[in-house]
């Protein structure tokens, strides 16, 4: 059943209403900082420069993992799409900061205009995420120990150092074993007769969901065990990130001991989980606290972690809100095309699909 066109309109206002949402809030936050702004005009600029530029490179990094790892074998998505669509995704994860959320309904949209069925779209974003997140989790565990048995310079506390790391080895576990776990039988799809309705329905969704998860971790150990170049996406998406934050510090003096900045960075974006427009009072509010942790001075922890967030948001935001409106009409082009072959055939276009749900 096709979507009315006054949904579609209401989602595309939604969204850009968010984005100018985050804009504002992010404004604000950074109006109330008098003295801040005095700082940040006696910045470097050829590290603010450096930071930008690594910035874009992280961007790149987060393109290559999804061209890589998502996109692969899709005749609709050549190198110009595969740009617009982590693009629009990475915008709504900025500026919604609800765990990624927002960005996965995005990707999972246009791949699914795109021609993608909807347990490929789901097993394949469950691969790119267990990838990217392997390295924030194996970032988080050893810098976390390392700082804790003084193996790394900086020093901490148990709860700014330990905690995390034994969460993220916590984590990588359980995923690592949901890897291994043996399929579910065909025999618990199917319920009692007598059961409700409803139960039936949940019994399956909750199999789908277990399927469709398992199926991408164990996509992505094979990948981790066999590494392709475009793996290193990853890599570089956290690592020039992190590097940002570390260039913010080096535009106003010494930086931190990098195992510092790592652990802030990485301790402090679990925040991005907070419902939040841009992860507003979240990430930056947790990397701040996690730096005054570790003894870094106030004036210089919040400084460079509201550059840092400038960074961070705007640089990926921009191009992300033009590349969204960009991907509709280039999904509105693939329907004409679609509407042309079906006059042309006079067959009806068939397969599973999933827009209806993520335009809702």
């Amino acid at each position: 059943m096709p979507v009315p066109r006054w949904r579609r309109a209401a989602i595309g206002t939604a969204i850009t209403a968010s984005a100018f949402a985050g804009v504002y809030l992010l404004l604000s936050k950074f109006a109330g900082f008098g003295h801040t702004w005095s700082e940040i005009r006696h910045a470097n600029p050829a590290w603010l420069a450096l930071g930008a530029a690594l910035e874009l490179l992280s961007l790149g990094g987060y393109m290559a993992l999804f061209a890589g790892v998502v996109a692969r074998g899709v005749a609709r998505i050549g190198w110009w799409v595969s740009v617009q669509i982590p693009l629009a995704g990475i915008a709504a994860l900025r500026v919604l900061a609800t765990g990624g959320a927002g960005g996965f309904a995005v990707q999972a949209w246009a791949l699914d205009r795109a021609g993608m069925p909807a347990r490929t779209i789901a097993s394949r974003l469950v691969t790119n995420v267990v990838i990217q997140y392997a390295v924030y989790l194996g970032a988080l565990a050893v810098c976390g120990i390392g700082l804790w048995t003084r193996v790394l310079p900086g020093g901490g506390s148990f709860a700014v150092t330990l905690v995390p790391a034994l969460f993220a080895v916590a984590v990588i576990a359980g995923v690592a074993t949901l890897g291994v776990l043996p399929a579910a039988p065909e025999r618990w799809l199917a319920a009692p007769a007598r059961d409700p309705t409803w139960s039936r329905q949940v019994r399956r969704w909750l199999l789908v969901a277990y399927a469709t998860v398992r199926t991408g971790v164990r996509c992505a150990l094979a990948l981790l065990a066999r590494p392709r170049p475009w793996l290193l996406g990853a890599l570089v998406y956290w690592g020039f990130d992190v590097a940002v934050l570390w260039c913010a510090f080096r535009a106003f003096g010494e930086a931190p001991a990098v195992p510092v900045v790592i652990a802030a960075y990485f301790v402090g974006t679990l925040a991005d989980l907070l419902p939040f427009p841009g992860g507003i009072g979240g990430v930056d509010g947790g990397m701040i606290g996690v730096l005054l942790a570790f003894g870094v001075p106030s004036g210089r922890a919040v400084v460079a972690v509201l550059v840092y967030r400038a960074f961070s948001f705007w640089l990926p935001t921009l191009p992300g809100v033009a590349s969204y409106f960009k991907l509709r009409a280039t999904v509105r082009g693939w329907q004409r095309a679609a509407r042309d072959v079906a006059a042309t055939d006079a067959q009806p276009l068939a397969g599973p699909r999933i827009s209806s749900i993520v335009e809702q």
